[in-house]
């Protein structure tokens, strides 16, 4: 686990409006924007960022080449001035209770937010290969797009693992004409996928593979079970990735399969809500392939999302309490049915000649307070 900073020191209250579970990009982005809208949240951080190995963050404009940590402290930080509390937590269980959500954490510790916020990201399954783990973020990739320009022109090996493996073959095909695929004993491809295979000049290798190789912690190739082995630059390989959403299973969500076969995810409806009312989803938990970027920005969508149905259920709360049993409206109401006449509260009915009815007086009152 990566150390604390100052950011994650706060002491943790028990009730918030929000409660973020995942201090990731998206988690932040969504903690910076409800802070920016005068709600108190708490966002719970296990420290295990899925691209903590990258050598830096790409395709997110103004911060190119970032690194993952470098990014998380400054998106701390801008949380932190707006007056989030973050806390290095691991949160073990959720469950409703009934002022919203309750977030059991590791040490025994509990919060409860009137809304609850999963960005916990997902994890990456790949294949029992020596080597292969150990390389992951240096030399084995799996994003074209995010790391395409980097291993441009090298000599790029994809590792077969699955239905996705020619289309993200292809994919790589665009930065670099070297680009040999690795069936792996696991991928069988069509007459017309054989076609496109060569008619890109990518070069196909039968084979399981052994081992990934390197040397003093750099690539070097990969090895098949046959003993051959092949000079490699860079490695791409497409892991299956699971949401780590198993949280949510007790409130009635559970991640589904998603429908390119790369995992499971959980379903998220508009604005990062779920089937859940109150229950918001944000980031790679929900949306598999999403990119830096775009987990902060789904982050943002979910938090100001959230701030609003906080705000309708603060405004039914108001219009319910001026509407309430002791409200003017109502003891006009009751004075009117009892005695003829419709008063409230202290009036003795003299002025009733003189004064408009109980809703225009209303309407006079809002107009006036604005």
């Amino acid at each position: 686990m990566p150390p604390l900073d100052h950011t994650l020191h706060h002491t943790l209250r028990e009730r918030y409006d929000v409660v973020v579970i995942g201090g990731g990009p998206a988690g932040l982005s969504a903690a910076v924007t409800l802070g920016r809208a005068l709600r108190s949240v708490v966002v719970l951080d296990s420290g295990q960022p899925r691209n903590a190995p990258a050598q830096g963050v790409h395709g997110f404009l103004t911060r190119e080449g970032i690194g993952p940590a470098a990014l998380l402290a400054a998106g701390r930080a801008e949380a932190e001035t707006y007056g989030a509390t973050l806390v290095r937590a691991e949160a073990t269980q959720v469950r409703r209770v009934a002022d919203g959500f309750s977030a059991l954490l590791a040490d025994g510790r509990t919060v409860i937010g009137r809304r609850l916020l999963l960005a916990t990201g997902l994890a990456d399954e790949m294949p029992a290969i020596p080597g292969l783990r150990e390389q992951w973020g240096s030399g084995v990739v799996h994003c074209p797009n995010c790391h395409g320009y980097e291993i441009r022109a090298q000599r790029i090996g994809v590792l077969g693992t699955g239905p996705m493996s020619i289309h993200q073959t292809l994919l790589f095909r665009q930065w670099s004409e070297h680009i040999t695929l690795f069936l792996n004993d696991t991928v069988t491809p069509t007459n017309e996928e054989w076609d496109t295979l060569a008619a890109r000049s990518v070069r196909v290798v039968d084979g399981a593979v052994a081992s990934v190789d390197q040397l003093d912690g750099v690539l070097t190739g990969l090895t098949l079970r046959g003993g051959r082995t092949f000079d490699l630059d860079a490695l791409a390989v497409g892991t299956r990735m699971e949401a780590r959403g198993g949280l949510l299973e007790p409130l009635g969500l559970e991640p589904q399969d998603h429908p390119s076969g790369m995992g499971h995810s959980i379903a998220q409806g508009p604005m990062g809500s779920t089937a859940v009312p109150g229950v918001y989803v944000a980031g790679n938990v929900s949306n598999l392939s999403a990119q830096v970027v775009v987990a902060a920005a789904e982050g943002t969508i979910a938090g100001a999302a959230i701030n609003a149905d906080l705000v309708a259920e603060e405004t039914a709360w108001a219009l319910d309490g001026y509407r309430g049993p002791f409200s003017a409206s109502s003891e006009a109401g009751v004075s009117e049915r009892v005695l003829g006449v419709r008063r409230h509260g202290m009036d003795d009915g003299s002025a009733m000649g003189a004064s408009a009815s109980t809703g225009s007086k209303r309407r006079e009152e809002v107009r006036g307070a604005g």
